[in-house]
């Protein structure tokens, strides 16, 4: 039996929000353009685990919602779209370069758990999220340190 995994998803809410996700029930994650975040997602995440969704570069920057890994991988079909900012001509049918994951909507929180608030919390100390230089936007969360959030969303 596999082992639920915990997740953090960051995207800014002037591309797509957890309002927009909310909205559509469910949306793959494409446009994901970093190998280590590509890989989380193709060889590391199964259907049913949970995320958090957070908003970057946001006013406030935080965790604004759960929702859950929706689909096994498959290629993301923006980088065969010429028109598309996430074209990549390397990228072939047959050898797909970058992959996504459907997210389903779960939840969206009474308010944004933002960054102050967060570092606040001892049980969040070695959360990657808050390590110095950490820009990942796809990042592994502890099982604890994702009961954690949800009793600070619950507050």
């Amino acid at each position: 039996m596999k082992t639920k995994r915990y997740w953090l998803m960051k995207s800014e809410p002037s591309a797509y929000s957890i309002d927009d996700l909310a909205r559509e029930k469910a949306s793959p994650w494409e446009c994901v353009r970093n190998y280590q975040a590509r890989n989380f997602m193709l060889h590391d995440m199964k259907v049913g685990d949970e995320v958090l969704f957070y908003h970057s570069n946001a006013e406030p920057t935080g965790i604004a919602g759960l929702a859950k890994v929706g689909s096994e991988p498959k290629p993301d079909k923006t980088q065969f779209d010429r028109k598309s900012e996430y074209f990549d001509p390397k990228a072939t049918k047959e050898s797909p370069r970058w992959h996504c994951v459907d997210v389903n909507f779960v939840e969206k929180f009474p308010r944004v758990l933002d960054l102050s608030l967060l570092r606040e919390q001892k049980s969040l100390k070695d959360m990657m999220l808050l390590r110095k230089g950490s820009r990942l936007s796809i990042q592994p969360v502890t099982a604890e340190e994702f009961a954690c959030i949800l009793k600070l969303a619950a507050k």
